[in-house]
């Protein structure tokens, strides 16, 4: 069985213009929502083998408050930055490529590609919000069959739900 899950990044500021893309921070309902969502996984045991995030601000600020919650080292965290102005096609190239020794990762991202790339595994997940998490358990024993074979467990959450 392979875990993967996706984790939008959570809501961002946009109070400085002029900062560039990569180097926004989180707002405060981001720096509220990543825990609370933290905990949800924790509250289920989630322990991913490996974290990936997006080189974002925003987004490794969410990977490293929820990595706080489920008991993940921060410094254990791979930044990579084929997560960051992506495609669907590049996230699944990614996940392909993981080392079957690993059987859940997270990865930390942004829209549209995260929303593209959920909905393509399960037509039910239509939109990521901010600090969405959705998880999908595979019955395969490579990551390389990801979009290959369906799902066999999907789990959809956000902080409003």
């Amino acid at each position: 069985m392979k875990t993967l899950f996706l984790v939008r990044h959570a809501k961002s500021s946009r109070d400085d213009p002029s900062l560039p893309d990569r180097d926004r921070s989180l707002d405060d309902r981001g720096r509220q929502d990543a825990p609370k969502m933290g905990k949800r996984l924790a509250k289920r045991d989630v322990t991913p083998d490996l974290l990936l995030s997006s080189p974002a601000l925003r987004a490794l600020t969410t990977a490293q408050l929820i990595a706080e919650e489920i008991g993940y080292k921060r410094k254990d965290i791979v930044v990579d930055d084929r997560l960051y102005a992506s495609s669907a096609d590049d996230l699944l190239a990614v996940i392909r490529a993981l080392d079957k020794k690993l059987n859940c990762v997270m990865l930390f991202g942004h829209n549209p590609e995260f929303t593209d790339l959920a909905h393509w595994l399960s037509s039910e997940i239509i939109d990521m919000p901010t600090s969405a998490v959705a998880e999908f358990d595979f019955d395969t024993k490579a990551w390389s069959d990801v979009g290959e074979v369906k799902p066999a467990k999907v789990i959809f959450d956000y902080p409003k739900r």
